[in-house]
């Protein structure tokens, strides 16, 4: 190695240093000799990505490329492509790390901050962990709906156009139909009240199953829009109409659940993929998603600044919110697909 390229090397693991602590030397040469990390569900906008993604280019190197897909569709093509992988990482919703690693689809890895992370957001063998939670909102056009629903039954009462996406495939339109059967009376194993509630919207013809964005809030595509929190906000921030929008969490229930990252077992790219979690589960990288409006699982151990506080909404409105329970919804959520198209989509 020449002088200059292990000035260079030294340098990158300097930055490492100062920003992921923890971190084997080993680690980040191993990743820069890969060069690049392919990603898919993990786009610039959803939950500051983009600051993630530029880190990891400025410190070691690392080209990116992401291509946006549900949870349902990032494990669909691992699982198609195998030994010909394209894809390092993926991330998705709590229940999809589980099914993920049950179909020997996940590589192992712990980052250096691994003990702080609770034990029921991990897998013990560090197939997946959350990395940032998120609560089903509601975001609300206060143009077009003047009377503004804050409760699940006076959303379903009033019956407003409703967006909640793909309903199946994406973990937040799956959770929103979770939240839904909470605050109604029902659980993981008992979605009845929920799916009979979005039956009446859709025999109305007002509920949309497009994933909802920032272009079509920003047209008034639906009046009430349900996403993660961390999505509304960040969405709200986007938009030239963002006085017109209201964000809440329902007050008579919600669902709080979160993201996993998946590394790829078949990877070619493996230690890009693992410097990658590292990374996210640093103070810099956890700092990086609250940014993005997403509460970061770490947020017990990094001090969050006062314009990131400023991003979040009140503590108070959470009081209703429980956290999902993925032992049951894991192996419920696989029925929700053909549920929703019977019950609610055939009605």
């Amino acid at each position: 190695m020449s002088l200059f390229q292990r000035r260079h090397v030294l340098a990158a693991l300097g930055g490492l240093a100062t920003l992921a602590r923890g971190q084997t030397p080993e680690l980040a040469q191993a990743a820069r000799a890969e060069g690049r990390v392919t990603s898919v569900g993990m786009p610039d906008d959803w939950a500051n990505w983009r600051a993630t993604w530029a880190d990891l280019q400025r410190l070691h190197g690392l080209a990116h490329v992401d291509t946006d897909m549900s949870s349902a569709e990032q494990i669909a093509k691992m699982e198609a492509e195998r030994a010909n992988a394209s894809i390092d990482i993926g991330d998705v919703g709590f229940e999809f790390g589980p099914i993920a690693k049950a179909r020997g689809l996940t590589r192992a890895y712990k980052p250096s901050t691994w003990a702080q992370v609770p034990d029921w957001a991990k897998d013990p063998e560090g197939h997946w962990a959350l990395a940032y939670t998120g609560t089903i909102a509601f975001a609300v056009n206060r143009r077009l709906l003047k009377d503004v629903p804050r409760s699940w039954k006076a959303l379903f009462a009033t019956q407003p156009r409703v967006m909640i996406g793909a309903v199946g495939r994406a973990a937040q339109a799956n959770a929103a139909v979770l939240a839904a059967a909470h605050a109604l009376g029902g659980s993981e194993t008992q979605l009845k009240p929920a799916l009979q509630a979005f039956a009446q919207l859709a025999k109305a013809r007002k509920l949309l199953s497009t994933d909802p964005s920032p272009a079509l809030m920003e047209r008034g595509e639906a009046e009430v829009f349900l996403l993660w929190d961390f999505n509304a906000l960040s969405y709200r921030d986007k938009l030239p109409n963002a006085a017109e929008y209201e964000v809440l969490i329902p007050s008579d229930g919600s669902i709080t659940s979160g993201y996993t990252t998946l590394l790829n077992v078949h990877s070619r790219r493996p230690r890009a993929g693992d410097l990658t979690r590292e990374y996210i589960f640093s103070d810099a990288g956890q700092l990086n998603l609250a940014r993005g409006n997403a509460r970061p699982i770490r947020v017990e151990q990094i001090a969050l600044p006062d314009d990131v506080k400023k991003k979040l909404l009140p503590a108070a409105q959470y009081q209703a919110a429980r956290a999902l329970k993925p032992q049951l919804w894991t192996e419920e959520v696989k029925k929700l697909p053909r549920a929703w198209q019977r019950e609610v989509l055939g009605a």
